[in-house]
């Protein structure tokens, strides 16, 4: 698997073969990577807020300018732009073993909201431009990603619409704009091989919600507009690999009654789910159906061992991921953290109706923000991408044992077992950790206190790679009976070892760039809460 991972494949344009993608030499590659939220596209939540006062590009811009005046906030735009994302930034993502990026951009960066007229601008291709150099420098796809479209496509903060409302499906004047951007791009990248592809609309038509209109009526006109897009961008551009989204956040398949393209990829984004099987079945079923290739390329925001679950998962299941997003303020859960500012509270109070911060103030927090944005002034998360490859130092669940049969012999359950099942079919129990309840993990954080009860006779394999001579494996065990574990690595036995009490045992691991790690139980019986690599 990891050599489908590895940089070295970054070459020549990409293109969809049956279920896979594979580069300009006809080899298979997995997407890796992380999307640049935030720099050209803004989400209030990266700011730390989370009110819809505060919640869009174009609400965060109107806010500055009436706090610092239109020549501060003019200023700060350009050098947010410039500071937020680096050279160093992509740089690092590539050090870090990431093989694409995702570039999520608003339209208004590219063209003039002028009624009526097609007018472009050339701020957002001199970012692009920028960027893609720097991803040919380092050997990174870039996806360009039309996060928010001319009016909106999604009705959301995301879309940096003025509504809430899907305006490209409902006024002919955005629907051109959206094609004529589509056209520019293409005309103006149509011989970049490191741009991996073209992602055409960013999570179409949100879901229903009690508190904006329905606007599921509008599903046709989603693959009208892929139909016109489409036709438009390869009257220019033949070799691009074209990126589809389905509605509701990306989660729903009903657009992909038919191919819209020989050269494309079925694009789908999961947040806040189990990381099982469930969470893939229904696009890899649609994969079988239509024979394309599937990216999952947007999620994240949540725990690392919900990371560490999900996504080599993905990985096994032939699906590149691209996970949200690279850096924001004061997180754990993407790799780079940006302090937060001091007095940054003022601001936020302000956009909830508080007192409003001097002039001088604000430009004092604003500045800070600019420099604290830096990646070289900001905190790295390396656990977030030791989580994602599955690498020491990481900790995986007792509940995210392998779930495939007949890839390295990753079946789990009772080893006299025909047939195989997944987690709750496998007739081991998964079971709440000890200390904790049920109800306590739901949400944006779900994973990490499920565990596995293994009875005599069962197991568990666990995908691990990269492994270093000598690195240890700590198992946290609920014991229920006394008995007698065993462990194993790539068939071999690494010892078999009789708990009584306690909560942890210890192995010694071998040098491995991947391996399985079985654990079983030859008597008694354990929940198997954590193992923990170092």
């Amino acid at each position: 698997m990891l050599e489908k991972l590895d940089r070295k494949r970054v070459k020549g344009f990409l293109k969809a073969r049956g279920q896979r993608i594979v580069n300009g030499d006809g080899e298979e590659i997995l997407l890796n990577g992380w999307g640049l939220g935030n720099w050209l596209l803004c989400e209030g939540y990266m700011w730390l807020s989370h009110d819809r006062q505060f919640d869009r590009p174009r609400i965060i811009e109107e806010t500055l300018r009436d706090l610092t005046g239109s020549s501060y906030a003019e200023s700060f735009w350009k050098q947010f732009r410039e500071n937020y994302i680096t050279k160093k930034d992509i740089e690092r993502m590539a050090e870090l073993g990431y093989n694409s990026v995702r570039i999520p951009f608003n339209w208004r960066l590219f063209m003039e909201d002028e009624p009526g007229e097609i007018i472009f601008k050339e701020e957002g291709f001199s970012l692009l431009d920028n960027c893609l150099a720097w991803c040919e420098e380092y050997g990174i796809y870039a996806f360009l990603d039309l996060h928010g479209a001319p009016g909106g496509q999604t009705g959301d903060n995301i879309d940096d619409s003025r509504d809430n409302m899907p305006r490209l499906f409902m006024d002919k004047d955005y629907w051109d704009k959206g094609i004529a951007l589509w056209e520019e791009l293409a005309g103006r990248y149509k011989d970049r091989w490191i741009v991996g592809g073209y992602d055409i609309l960013n999570e179409p038509l949100r879901t229903v919600r009690f508190d904006y209109p329905n606007v599921d009526h509008l599903l046709l006109k989603l693959a009208q507009f892929y139909e016109e897009s489409i036709a438009a961008i390869r009257k220019i551009d033949s070799r691009h690999l074209l990126s589809i989204e389905g509605h509701h956040w990306s989660t729903d398949p009903a657009v992909f009654w038919k191919k819209y393209d020989d050269n494309m990829v079925i694009h789908f984004h999961r947040y806040a789910c189990a990381p099982d099987m469930a969470a893939y079945k229904t696009f890899t079923d649609l994969r079988e159906k239509l024979d394309i290739p599937l990216w999952l390329g947007e999620t994240g925001e949540n725990n690392n061992e919900w990371y560490a679950a999900l996504y080599t998962l993905a990985f096994k299941l032939d699906i590149g991921i691209n996970v949200w997003p690279w850096k924001k303020m004061e997180c754990l859960n993407s790799p780079y953290s940006v302090k937060k500012p001091e007095r940054w509270d003022a601001l936020l109070g302000y956009t909830r109706g508080g007192p409003k911060p001097s002039k001088k103030e604000a430009i004092a927090l604003l500045d800070e923000y600019l420099s604290n944005m830096k990646i070289e002034n900001c905190r790295e998360n390396p656990e977030v991408s030791a989580a994602l490859f599955r690498r020491a130092p990481v900790t995986l669940r007792g509940a995210d044992f392998d779930p495939l049969p007949g890839k390295g012999k990753s079946y789990s359950g009772l080893r006299d077992e025909a047939s195989f099942f997944y987690q709750h079919g496998t007739g081991m129990a998964i079971r709440v950790e000890e200390g904790h309840d049920f109800m306590e993990n739901t949400g944006w954080a779900r994973w990490g206190i499920f565990s596995v009860e293994l009875g005599a006779g069962e197991f568990a394999v666990y995908s691990i790679h990269q492994v270093k001579e000598g690195a240890r494996l700590t198992l946290s065990l609920t014991v229920k009976e006394a008995g007698l574990i065993t462990a194993e690595q790539d068939d071999k036995l690494l010892a078999r070892t009789p708990v009584n009490t306690g909560e942890e045992v210890n192995f010694t691991l071998s040098a491995a760039a991947e391996s399985r790690i079985t654990i079983g139980v030859e008597k008694g019986k354990f929940v198997l809460n954590a193992l923990k690599f170092t």
